[in-house]
């Protein structure tokens, strides 16, 4: 089974890659502090994929860009990963709003991402 195609609130068994990521507080040129954590995610239950600007093969969260020397980018995230839970949280349920918000909840998040290139698991 893989997780691409998934139906929210089915079961589901794939591969997956268990991600640690840590964000950077970053200063602006005005003494701001922000928080970075170097992707953007699309999709979610609330959104139609065919309206997407990528074409994923279902109503998951989705990572739509990650940006060089990021966070994310050192915890070895990929743009078009999916993400299945942040923190314990599942993803395959989520509206997009919400995910955001649970994402910028903590400076440390645990996540598992399925990646298309991984090979389907067997169930045999």
């Amino acid at each position: 089974m893989t997780a691409y195609g998934h139906m929210p609130g089915e079961a589901i068994e794939c591969l997956s890659i268990a991600v640690e990521l840590h964000k950077q507080e970053v200063v602006d040129a005005r003494g701001n502090v922000t928080i970075r954590v170097g992707f953007k995610i699309g999709g979610g239950i609330d959104q139609d994929p065919t309206q997407a600007p990528f074409k994923y093969p279902d109503a998951g969260v989705y990572i739509t860009n990650v940006e060089p020397g990021s966070p994310a980018e050192a915890a070895g995230l990929r743009k078009h990963d999916k993400i299945l839970q942040v923190n314990g949280a599942d993803f395959t349920m989520m509206t997009h709003d919400r995910a955001v918000k649970f994402i910028k909840q903590s400076n440390v998040l645990h996540m598992l991402v399925a990646r298309a290139d991984l090979p389907p698991v067997s169930l045999h």
